[in-house]
C-alpha cells in the first residue's frame, strides 16, 4: 500500500472512531484536531496520530448529582492516541488561560469541527494571558532539557521538544498572543539565525528517519537553549499579576454549547 493510501485509510479510521465515540458516549464532538508532532510539522515516518477533541454531553448529564467523567480516553496504541475533554472542563481551563486549548484551536490539522466552535474561535484569544503561557512553555522546555539533553550523548529528537516550547515562549514575549503550532512558523519568526543550519539538518533527519536515535550533544545548540531559557525566566519574574478572565461570557458560551449539542443529538446517534 502506498503512503498516500495509508494516510487516507488512517484518516477514515479517525472519522469512524469519532463517530463511534459520539454514539457510544452520547456526546457531540464540537472540534477534533491533531495535537502532536504531525501538527507541529516535524512528524517522523512512524509518528502516531494524537487526536484530541472537545465534546458536549446532554443537558441532563450536567444536572446529575453523580459526577460524570469530564475526559474520554478512547484509544492508545502504536498508531492512534485519541482522547478528549468535556466542554465544561475546557471552558474552566480557558478561564485559567490553559495553553493546551489555544494549541488545539490553532492546529493546522482539523479532523472535525462545527459552527458552534466558530463561536469559540471568535473569542478564545481574548482569554489568553502571557504569564500562564510562559509558565507552561518554560516548564516544558526546562523539564525536557534537564531530562534528555544534559549528557554527552543525547536523544537527538528531544532537541525539538525543547526548542518548540522555547520558541513559543519567545513568541509570547514579543507578540503577546497564542503561538502558532507549526514549528517552521515559530522558527522563522523567533529562532536565532545562527542556529538555523543545525536545526534544518536535524529537522530533515527527524522527518525522514523512523527513529533518529542518540547522538553527541550539540554544544552550540545547548548553549543557545540555556541562554534563552535563562532570559525567559528573567522576563517571567518581572511580569506583574494579570487580570482574571470573565466567567459570565464563558457561562453563556457553555449554555450555547449545551443547546447546540441537543440540536445535534439525532444526527450523532445519541438519545434525544
Amino acid at each position: 500500500m502506498q503512503q498516500g493510501e495509508i494516510e487516507m485509510d488512517i484518516q477514515q479510521t479517525i472519522q469512524q472512531k469519532l463517530t463511534e465515540i459520539e454514539q457510544k458516549e452520547n456526546v457531540t464532538i464540537l472540534h477534533a484536531v491533531e495535537s502532536g508532532s504531525r501538527a507541529w510539522g516535524f512528524a517522523s515516518p512512524d509518528s502516531d496520530y494524537d487526536v484530541r477533541f472537545i465534546y458536549v454531553r446532554r443537558k441532563d448529564d450536567y444536572l446529575r448529582l453523580e459526577k460524570t467523567s469530564d475526559v474520554i480516553e478512547w484509544q492508545l496504541d502504536e498508531t492512534l492516541d485519541i482522547n478528549g475533554w468535556d466542554l465544561q472542563k475546557a471552558l474552566i481551563l480557558l478561564h485559567k488561560s490553559n495553553p493546551t486549548l489555544f494549541e488545539w484551536n490553532s492546529s493546522p490539522i482539523v479532523y472535525r469541527t462545527t459552527d458552534y466552535w466558530e463561536r469559540i474561535q471568535g473569542v478564545i484569544n481574548g482569554f489568553f494571558m502571557d504569564k500562564a503561557g510562559l509558565y507552561h512553555y518554560l516548564s516544558m522546555a526546562k523539564g525536557n532539557f534537564r531530562e534528555y539533553l544534559k549528557g554527552e550523548t543525547v536523544r537527538l529528537k528531544k532537541y525539538f521538544y525543547v526548542l518548540r516550547p522555547v520558541l513559543a515562549a519567545r513568541w509570547i514575549t514579543k507578540r503577546h498572543c497564542p503561538p502558532p503550532m507549526l514549528f517552521t512558523e515559530l522558527a522563522d519568526a523567533m529562532l536565532d539565525p545562527s542556529m538555523r543550519t543545525e536545526i534544518d539538518r536535524l529537522l530533515e533527519l527527524k522527518m525522514q528517519t523512523p527513529e533518529i536515535g542518540n547522538g553527541a550533544q550539540i554544544p552550540a545548540l545547548n548553549a543557545y537553549l540555556e541562554r534563552t531559557i535563562a532570559e525567559l525566566e528573567n522576563y517571567v519574574a518581572q511580569l506583574s499579576q494579570e487580570r482574571e478572565n470573565d466567567w459570565q461570557q464563558l457561562d453563556r458560551i457553555f449554555l450555547e454549547g449545551i443547546a447546540f449539542g441537543a440540536s445535534q443529538q439525532p444526527h450523532s446517534g445519541g438519545n434525544p
